[in-house]
């Protein structure tokens, strides 16, 4: 299973692993239009349970334009987990650019102490060259 996550981060206990794949269905080159779409799955291998509170982005694009994306949850949850419990979830990414990347942090809320900051792993978004 692991295998189909090309990236992953570990902090405190909490890993973070991400696959990410173009959707040319989805995109619209001609309009100047790239979109992927990324499926994370977060492990709890500490000894607590915790809270995902927010989530912080850091999207770059080919043309080292950064956008920051900050909000509650992930995909309009806040899931508790618990020691050895895991959530996954899907998303998806528009770019101006045929390539670009992503990367940032969730803010958790541990169950016996203070909040817990984890990394998301950089990933590239690269289009094919056959895309644009």
């Amino acid at each position: 299973m692991k295998e189909l996550f090309q990236h992953t981060a570990i902090t405190d206990g909490i890993t973070v692993r991400v696959a990410v794949n173009f959707l040319p269905e989805q995109s619209r080159i001609e309009a100047g239009k790239w979109f992927w779409v990324y499926h994370i799955r977060i492990e709890n291998d500490s000894n607590e349970a915790v809270r995902l509170v927010t989530r912080h982005w850091r999207i770059t694009d080919g043309h080292g334009i950064v956008n920051f994306v900050e909000g509650d949850g992930v995909v309009g949850e806040q899931p508790l987990l618990k020691p050895g419990q895991s959530h996954d979830y899907v998303s998806g990414c528009p770019l101006s650019t045929p390539h670009g990347s992503m990367e940032g942090y969730y803010t958790f809320e541990r169950e016996h102490g203070g909040p817990l900051r984890a990394a998301i792993p950089f990933f590239p978004l690269a289009a094919p060259a056959t895309a644009g």
